[in-house]
């Protein structure tokens, strides 16, 4: 099977082929040069939505029908029955493991939660550069220091158990260097990691500083779990892009943060749970909603560009979030079943239900992590997702290189002389 990147007409919804320029080949251009440049472009939509760029083995996600799945199982019904150590190995090996690859796998990754000194000792530089920007931003000049001091090699150049090695390596890292960030950030001591606990439970202790009960870590391990991997968003296809390139692990995970630090992207779970507090009560519900939505405002929490369905994920966490119980899982509940009859009597025919980040929210605020650690919570395990994605493009010798039409003015157009060069020029 080819698994190189291309863009695929075929599946591309309405597309229509643009016209090709024409180049004649001359003696100083190569033959493959000469039919690259000659070749039409594609006119693609806008983000390339519902352009089919590669194949993968992965996992996939179905929108129609609200379904996404891990290599050849559901996610969700992952999150429900396994840990989320076994779903990594499954998505780096291929395969769940049995209990005692399990355990084998557990092992050696967690004295990968360790830091190299020379990152330790960078970490409360980072903390107080990166300031209000908090964890997700230190992390990128984190990751990029623990590349250089493991000694990561580009991908193009190490077989592919070295890049294993380094995409583990740097997957058990995030974690811990999240932790430390916040912390610091805080005044606080970074809390060493603990190779007795499972990975959500020793996160949860390493942001905290205290051991969580199996009802929180699990819940929070159920989350990490169903968003390891989502398909082709924006930032899995920046670390594959990266990866073509050849460059290191670290390099590609750098290249992920940054595209997840965007609010379209990653940054809704806290401001979902905002919205709730803005909203008080149920009282203000509909007031509130029908103000934002007649102003055309976006409620957080609510739409997905994928799903056409309620997001499975957002369904088992509020299952979670219900087991939870309280008055803050009451409130969400409400809220959702009353800001969803508004969106449908406000905008009919658009079927707009909550997606992970609405109930992702109240199940971190339930579970004791601070608000501004819920994005880098979900970075702490997309990360074995983008991993995933980075050994997988790294098989691949082709860059990712697409073309972008101009639009600009026409061109060549004579450059201006400056007066000054004309004044000169006549003397």
């Amino acid at each position: 099977m080819d698994s190189r990147i291309k863009f695929r007409e075929e599946r591309m919804p309405n597309n229509r082929a643009a016209a090709a320029t024409a180049i004649t080949p001359t003696a100083a251009v190569s033959p493959a040069t000469a039919a690259v440049v000659a070749a039409p472009a594609a006119d693609l939509p806008r983000g390339l939505a519902g352009v089919v760029v590669t194949e993968t083995a992965l996992g996939d996600v179905r929108g129609l029908e609200g379904f996404y799945h891990y290599r050849q199982y559901s996610a969700v019904e992952l999150a429900r029955t396994r840990g989320f150590e076994d779903v990594w190995h499954l998505l780096v090996h291929g395969e769940l493991p049995d209990p005692a690859r399990s355990a084998a796998f557990a092992a050696r990754i967690a004295p990968l939660r360790r830091l190299p000194e020379e990152v330790r000792a960078a970490l409360p530089a980072i903390a107080a550069a990166t300031g209000p920007a908090g964890p997700l931003a230190g992390l990128r000049s984190a990751l990029s220091l623990l590349g250089a001091a493991s000694g990561f090699r580009p991908l193009y150049d190490i077989d592919a158990d070295r890049r294993r090695a380094d995409a583990l390596a740097a997957c058990a890292a995030v974690p811990t260097l999240l932790a430390a960030l916040y912390r610091l950030g805080k005044g606080l001591e970074p809390v060493e990691s603990r190779e007795d606990l499972p990975y959500a439970a020793n996160y949860l202790y390493m942001v905290t500083g205290s051991e969580p009960d199996a009802v929180r870590a699990r819940a929070v391990e159920q989350y990490l779990i169903s968003t390891i991997d989502h398909g082709f968003n924006a930032s899995t296809f920046t670390a594959r892009v990266i990866a073509s390139t050849g460059a290191d692990v670290a390099a590609c995970l750098v290249g992920a943060v940054g595209a997840l630090s965007g609010p379209l992207h990653g940054g809704a779970p806290s401001r979902a749970l905002d919205t709730l507090d803005a909203i008080g009560t149920v009282e203000r519900v509909d007031p509130w909603i029908r103000a934002r939505v007649l102003a055309g405002e976006r409620i957080m929490g609510f739409g997905h560009a994928v799903y056409r369905t309620e997001d499975p994920r957002s369904r088992m966490l509020r299952g979670i979030a219900q087991e939870f119980g309280g008055p803050l899982a009451d409130f969400a509940v409400e809220v959702e079943h009353r800001v969803e009859a508004i969106l449908a009597e406000l905008k009919p025919g658009r079927a707009l239900h909550t997606n992970v980040e609405f109930y992702a929210g109240v199940v971190m605020e339930l579970c004791g992590l601070p608000r501004e650690m819920f994005t880098p919570t979900f970075a702490a395990g997309r990360t074995v997702g983008w991993s995933a994605n980075i050994l997988e493009q790294a098989e691949d010798s082709k860059i990712i290189r697409p073309a972008a039409r101009y639009v600009g003015p026409a061109a060549p157009v004579p450059v201006p002389v400056p007066p000054a060069a004309e004044a000169r020029a006549a003397h």
